[in-house]
């Protein structure tokens, strides 16, 4: 399917345009940590129950935000306050500069040209230096504590967020998308990204670093 025919218009649940060169992103100020995005995600892809594809981050748990930035993390960061309590969204971002994709030995891990950071399963050694290498804790080795790790020197094969590419190719938003409450995960190019961030008057929880690591070269355009 090609880019124009996934293509779609649903700004106001988070979804821009979904297939060929989506992005997938948080808007942290807008997850109440409801728990519909895990849960969507292992009755989709009947995910056991030691695996989480997708995980929701409490940082500052009970934290009260500096006074005039509730709700508004995002604001707080940018002037170098407490931002409060905050829910982030963390899941495989198929990173335009992946570097689990640099790190891997054996190549299970590839970005497509598509944009997808592709898992291939029978590659995959355990060997974790793709855990080691992603700063968000993307890939997960469910085996690692099965005793495996300490007989055969391996954390076993490793699994993580596919971006529901299935899904997309048909035109579907990936489940996580689609049963957000509050419409705090967005999918779609980056500058569509960009501009529903600006128009709800959020940003990026993410320093410039990670962003870059995101986006590549369109981490600019994020930049106020």
């Amino acid at each position: 399917m090609s880019t124009n025919e996934s293509q779609r218009n649903r700004i106001g649940d988070g979804t821009m345009g979904v297939g060929e060169g989506m992005r997938l992103f948080p808007d942290v100020e807008a997850c109440i940590d409801c728990g519909a995005c895990v849960v969507a995600c292992k009755r989709t892809w009947d995910v056991e129950p030691q695996r989480e594809r997708i995980d929701v981050v409490k940082m500052l748990e009970g934290r009260e935000a500096e006074s005039g930035y509730n709700g508004q993390q995002t604001k707080a960061l940018e002037d170098g306050v407490n931002p409060g309590e905050t829910n982030l969204p963390m899941q495989c971002y198929h990173c335009a500069e992946a570097p689990c994709v640099s790190v891997c030995p054996t190549d299970a891990l590839q970005k497509s040209d598509d944009g997808f950071v592709d898992l291939e399963e029978d590659l995959c050694v355990g060997c974790q230096y793709c855990l080691s290498g992603c700063p968000f804790g993307a890939p997960q080795f469910p085996e690692s504590n099965d005793g495996s790790a300490s007989i055969v020197g391996t954390g076993g094969t490793m699994d993580k967020c596919t971006g529901c590419k299935e899904r997309q190719e048909v035109g579907k938003a990936p489940a996580c998308v689609d049963e957000c409450a509050t419409n705090a995960l967005l999918v779609g190019s980056a500058g569509d990204i960009a501009d529903e961030l600006d128009k709800r008057d959020s940003g990026s929880f993410f320093n410039e670093e990670s962003m870059r690591i995101i986006f590549g070269e369109d981490a600019d355009l994020f930049e106020s």
